[in-house]
Formats: structure tokens, C-alpha cells, sequence
């Protein structure tokens, strides 16, 4: 099998600059590999240092020990170490997130919001919006509110466009943090569809999902993050 991320040892450290700089150990030594075509869960309880780890991995938090390494462009690039330039690369090519929550530019349509990472890739403006249609449709989301900013959707709706954006592309690696929090079980379903799909296109995927079923569904392989604490 094919590893599309390493994690040898990863640490990370909170400095409380507004108490002195106190230094908050969060976890050490995270390690697990992530292989094409299979859906990591990490699990543990709330505050356990579930979305750490992704953040980690995405370049968001920076690691304090141990290395992050992602199979990106024919190579493999130490996100833990790496320099902002190769960060942007890393998440241009090759790590899509989807996140629970939406962050799009104001007055920009909905259809726009997903297909602009089929744009940025050179994929023609009529394709991108072809997928970004079919995709909003697969989510439910009726063809009258495709021109419409996100800004003025509900939750759940805001949270199908984000959820559309980000399976849009075709990257290898894509990490999920909690995709169907605001969604009904139709929409819960369609997900579950969507992450069988990333796997028979080989894409290595970890995901935080709070939901019962939904993660027996999608998970290859449960971490418990607990183990990774770092003591009090």
C-alpha cells in the first residue's frame, strides 16, 4: 500500500503568551500513516487534540517536534519543517480540507464558491461549473440558490457548499473535520457516498466525524488520539 502521510512523533506545544508565556504541552508522539484509498478516523473526546492533529497536517499549526511527511508532486515534503512557500504548494496540489465551517468571500454565488478550485487548477469556467452544479444538486441544494451569496443560506446549507467545494477537487489527500455536523441524514448519506468515491480513487483521507454512524460507514481504521496526550 501506498502512504500518502507519515506522522513520526509529532508534537505540539501551546505558548499562553497572555499568562507569561506559559507553555501548554497539547500531545506527543502522533504516529500513524494514512494510505491511499483509505479514511482515517481519529477519535477521542472533545478537547482531545482531534483538530490539532489535522491542523498539523494542513501546515495551520505549526509542529514542535517529530515530522508530518505528505507524498505531494512525485515527492515527499515534511510539513512540519517546511517553508510557508512549500505550505501553499502542499495545499494548491495536494491536501483539500473541508472544515465545519464556511469561509467564502461575501457576494460571491454559491456556484462560483465551489468550482473556484476547479478554477484555480486551469479547468475551464463551463466544466468547473458542470461539477460544481452536479455537486450542489447531489447536496440538495436547488438550482435557485446557485447565484445566491452562501452568506444568506442556513447552516446546513452554508455547510453542503463547503462540503461541495472541497470534494470538488481532485486531490490525493483530503482532510475532513466534522463535514456532516449541520447535516439531516439524506445529506448525511450523500457524504458517506461522496468519501466511497474518494477511496476507489485512491485518495488518503482522516477525518474527525462525532457521528456514530457515519463513522462506521467511512472508517478504514480508528486512532485514538487519547493515547497521544501529552501528561498534565
Amino acid at each position: 500500500m501506498t502512504a500518502m502521510i507519515e506522522l513520526r512523533n509529532a508534537e505540539k506545544t501551546f505558548v499562553m503568551h497572555l499568562q507569561g508565556g506559559i507553555r501548554l504541552p497539547v500531545m506527543h508522539g502522533v504516529t500513524f500513516d494514512v494510505n491511499a484509498g483509505e479514511c482515517v478516523v481519529l477519535s477521542g473526546p472533545s478537547g482531545a487534540g482531534k483538530s490539532s492533529i489535522l491542523k498539523m497536517i494542513f501546515g495551520n499549526y505549526r509542529c514542535d517536534g517529530g515530522t508530518i511527511t505528505v507524498r505531494h508532486l512525485g515527492t515527499f515534503v515534511d510539513v512540519a519543517s517546511a517553508e510557508p512557500r512549500q505550505i501553499l504548494s502542499v495545499r494548491r496540489d495536494t491536501i483539500g480540507y473541508v472544515s465545519q465551517f464556511l469561509r467564502a468571500v461575501p457576494r460571491v454565488a454559491a456556484i462560483d464558491v465551489v468550482a473556484e478550485p476547479l478554477l484555480n487548477a486551469g479547468v475551464s469556467r463551463e466544466e468547473a461549473h458542470a461539477r460544481a452544479g452536479a455537486l450542489l444538486k447531489r447536496l440538495n441544494i436547488g438550482e435557485r440558490l446557485w447565484q445566491l451569496p452562501p452568506s444568506t443560506f442556513s447552516g446546513g446549507e452554508q455547510q453542503r457548499v463547503n462540503i461541495a467545494r472541497g470534494f470538488i477537487s481532485d486531490l490525493p489527500i483530503l482532510l475532513l473535520d466534522e463535514p456532516t455536523a449541520s447535516l439531516d441524514a439524506a445529506n448525511r448519506a450523500v457524504v458517506v457516498d461522496l468519501v466511497a468515491e474518494k477511496k476507489r480513487a485512491d485518495v488518503a483521507m482522516v477525518a474527525i466525524v462525532h457521528d456514530d454512524e457515519v463513522r462506521h460507514l467511512i472508517a478504514d481504521r480508528l486512532i485514538d488520539v487519547t493515547s497521544f496526550a501529552a501528561a498534565a
